[in-house]
């Protein structure tokens, strides 16, 4: 079990290291929260991932109010939360007067170009280390082809994709208990 103090540093180690908004924390929270602290499973953090993106506010705040809750209830969800947001809310408060004016410097243009290259690559990183645990057999793929098909082809919102989901996950269980199948 998580200490308050390891669980608010470690979210603070996450918070500072982020660039390019929640999703660019997925992989960095997988790594401490599953790999380094054992705080979450893999199947959890995928659920936390899923359930923080259908509730109000940034995925990755709602996922460390998850882990803290999960770990030392609901005061341990306020110290995740507080851990993964105190360094960026330093940050702007420290940049906030400074950034009009080297908003139009070409040096820090291009340093945010590159940065914004390294968050698709962490980001796809994350992706297919959560579809290599969540996609793991005809019936799971099914259900992800018919979001990606979603996804690509519609407007609908991520909320809806999970409802979808869930209820596709719930249909081909009961299709596959019918006919005798065994377990997945």
């Amino acid at each position: 079990m998580a200490g308050l103090g390891e669980l608010f540093l470690s979210f603070s180690k996450i918070g500072v290291m982020t660039f390019g908004g929640g999703y660019a924390m997925l992989p960095m929270l997988q790594r401490e929260v599953v790999e380094h602290k054992g705080w979450a499973t893999e199947e959890e953090l995928a659920d936390y991932f899923a359930v923080g993106q259908c509730t109000p506010g940034v995925i990755a705040v709602n996922t460390a109010t998850f882990v803290g809750c999960k770990n030392r209830g609901w005061l341990g969800g306020l110290i995740a939360t507080l851990g993964v947001v105190f360094p960026s809310l330093v940050i702007i408060v420290c940049l906030a007067g400074l950034i009009s004016a080297f908003a139009d410097n070409i040096y820090v243009q291009k340093a945010f170009a590159g940065i914004k290259v390294c968050v698709c690559i962490l980001i796809f990183n994350a992706v297919l280390k959560l579809w290599k645990k969540a996609v793991t057999g005809p019936l799971t793929l099914v259900i992800y082809l018919a979001v990606l098909a979603l996804t690509l082809f519609t407007s609908v919102t991520p909320p809806v994709f999970v409802l979808i989901a869930a209820a596709l996950g719930i249909a081909l269980e009961l299709m596959r208990r019918r006919k005798g199948g065994g377990t997945e």
